[in-house]
């Protein structure tokens, strides 16, 4: 993506783009940990970036009690 000047003063505003980006990676990772399909807009279609990945699936564990 081309980095743009931001015109707006908000510091949400200037500050949104990280942010998506770490949840980006976080959903990403969160996907590969749990062998999910990863999908994204790209070219004009729809891919999955997991997609040939080998995933390690964790077990899960029941909650504590």
């Amino acid at each position: 993506m081309k980095s743009k000047t931001c015109l707006s003063r908000d510091p949400d505003i200037i500050n949104s783009m990280k942010a998506m980006k770490r949840a980006a990676r976080a959903a990403r990772k969160l996907s590969i940990e749990t062998g999910t399909p990863f999908y994204i807009w790209k070219d004009g279609k729809i891919v999955d970036l997991n997609r040939g990945l080998k995933h390690a699936k964790k077990p899960r564990r029941a909650g504590k009690k």
